[in-house]
């Protein structure tokens, strides 16, 4: 799918003015939390940056669709089939956020026809950011200096692979328990890295893999193009395109099809 270098710019320059809101609020005294109707918490560094990079984009991008995780899609665009989608998690790990912890980012992706091919991931509190577009690699930058290349790691079983599984309550709301109990006994190392950190960890070759359950597509769309330039695969738990799924399964693609077939046993 086309894309050129200006919406990857852009994407970063989104990033920027997510960072300068989310870290100027970050471990706040006066930080207002609140619960939306689903349950989950949103505090207002979320609404604020999700506004700010709606008004970027509709500046510059005024004929694109927005998808977002506090503010919805900004028209009646049929999500699936939209030529040109930004989807946008304005902090992706929010109780991390609240709790004056570093694992948090924001997450934004362009998705055009159905496909993410740009991603950023941008974390201020550690100091990193991860990138990719389309053919043309996955990249890291740490404290502001030169872009590094990301690659996932070569190891080829999961018996030697370091897996994150995000929480054990997600797999069991999903019926996945059992699965999870027989991966821990399968693989290297198991551990609960939670959120944006795990994919960005698989894309620097850290771990091996990540899988989770109840996501929506702003938890994954920008991630699903660092995970793949990096030379990994990112899918559902059924093999299929992760994006409008609700389940992801990333890895650095060589223990991919052994996971999948763990998930399905």
């Amino acid at each position: 799918m086309t894309h050129d270098a200006a919406d990857l710019e852009l994407a970063l320059r989104l990033a920027d003015a997510a960072d300068a809101i989310s870290g100027a609020r970050f471990r706040a005294n006066d930080l207002h939390i609140s619960t939306k109707p689903d349950r989950s918490h949103v505090t207002d560094a979320d609404q604020s940056v999700e506004r700010a990079i709606r008004e970027l984009i509709a500046a510059e991008r005024p004929d694109d669709a927005i998808l977002g995780e506090e503010y919805g899609v900004d028209d009646a665009t049929d999500l699936t089939t939209a030529d040109r989608l930004w989807i946008i998690d304005p902090i992706d790990g929010t109780h991390s956020y609240e709790r004056g912890l570093p694992m948090w980012g924001t997450l934004i992706a362009l998705v055009i026809a159905g496909e993410p091919v740009v991603g950023v991931a941008s974390s201020p509190a550690l100091g990193k950011r991860w990138w990719a577009s389309n053919d043309n690699g996955a990249w890291m930058s740490e404290a502001g200096g030169e872009p590094t290349p990301l690659r996932v790691s070569g190891i080829r079983t999961l018996a030697d692979a370091a897996v994150s599984f995000q929480s054990i309550a997600q797999w069991d709301a999903s019926g996945h328990l059992d699965h999870l109990v027989r991966l821990s006994r399968t693989v290297w190392r198991d551990r609960a890295y939670g959120d944006v950190w795990a994919y960005t960890l698989l894309a620097e070759g850290l771990i091996e893999a990540v899988a989770e359950f109840q996501l929506h597509p702003y938890d994954i769309a920008a991630l699903i193009p660092i995970v793949q330039e990096a030379g990994g695969r990112l899918t559902a738990a059924d093999g299929g395109s992760a994006l409008w799924d609700g389940s992801a399964v990333a890895t650095n693609g060589a223990v991919h099809d052994e996971l999948l077939s763990l998930l399905k046993g």
